[in-house]
C-alpha cells in the first residue's frame, strides 16, 4: 500500500457558533468526525494544511487522519467527506470527514475527464457532454481520482456510453440504464438536452410501440 497523506486534528471540546468564530479567527476549521458505526467527534484542524490536504486528495481519496484527543493519538482512514466555504470569501468554515473500512466498498461519484481529441469535431463535428461525473463502487483504496474517456475514435454521430468505459480493476459504474455520456453530433444540429436514463427509456418506448403497429 502506498503511503497516505496525512492530515492532523485535535478533538473539539467547545461547540456551537460563539466558539466556532472564535477558532475560526485563529486560522482553524472546525469539523466533525463520523464513522460508519455512529460515532461522531467534534474536531479542529488548521485551515492551510486542510486545504492542502483537499487539493490533493478531494473527497474520493484516502488519507490518514491522525486524531488528537486528550494528548493520545489515533490514526485512522478516513475520506474528506464534505468541505463548506465561506459563501463571501474563498475560506473553508467547517469540514467533515468520514471513517472507512479500506476493505468494504463505497458508492462514490468521481468526475469524467475526456481525452484526445475526437476524430468527428475535426471534420467539424460538435461534442455534447451529457454526464461530468459517474456514481461508482469501489473499496476505498481502489477509488480513482476521475474516470478517463478517450474519445479519439468518436465519429460524426457517434455516442459513448456508459457501458463503454474502461474502469479499472476494482471499480464498478452504478446504473440502471446505459446512458449516453457524450455523442459528437453534425454541425448545427439540435443538442439532444435531455439525454440521459430518462430520455433513452422514452425512445425504447417509442421504439416498442411502433413495432406493434407495424
Amino acid at each position: 500500500m502506498a503511503e497516505l497523506l496525512k492530515l492532523a486534528v485535535a478533538e473539539r471540546k467547545q461547540t456551537g457558533k460563539g466558539p466556532n468564530r472564535r477558532l475560526r479567527a485563529t486560522g482553524m476549521v472546525p469539523g466533525v468526525f463520523y464513522n460508519q458505526e455512529g460515532v461522531n467527534i467534534p474536531v479542529k484542524v488548521e485551515r492551510t494544511p486542510l486545504q492542502k490536504a483537499w487539493a490533493a486528495a478531494g473527497s474520493t481519496q484516502v488519507i490518514d487522519l491522525e486524531i488528537d484527543r486528550e494528548g493520545k493519538t489515533e490514526i485512522i482512514k478516513a475520506l474528506i467527506w464534505r468541505l463548506k466555504y465561506d459563501p463571501v470569501k474563498p475560506l473553508p468554515i467547517h469540514v467533515d470527514f468520514f471513517g472507512i473500512d479500506v476493505n468494504k466498498a463505497l458508492k462514490v461519484s468521481v468526475p469524467f475527464v475526456l481525452q484526445g481529441a475526437s476524430v468527428g469535431v475535426k471534420m467539424g463535428g460538435v461534442l455534447e457532454q451529457y454526464r461530468d461525473m459517474c456514481e461508482i463502487s469501489a473499496k476505498p483504496l481502489d477509488i480513482p481520482t476521475e474516470i478517463v474517456i478517450n474519445i479519439e475514435d468518436l465519429d460524426i454521430g457517434g455516442r459513448i456510453h456508459v457501458q463503454d468505459l474502461d474502469l479499472p480493476k476494482g471499480v464498478e459504474a452504478l446504473h440502471e440504464d446505459n446512458y449516453a455520456i457524450i455523442s459528437c453530433i453534425e454541425p448545427g444540429a439540435i443538442p439532444d438536452e435531455e439525454e440521459g436514463p430518462a430520455a433513452e427509456a422514452e425512445a425504447a418506448e417509442g421504439d416498442t410501440e411502433a413495432g406493434a403497429e407495424g
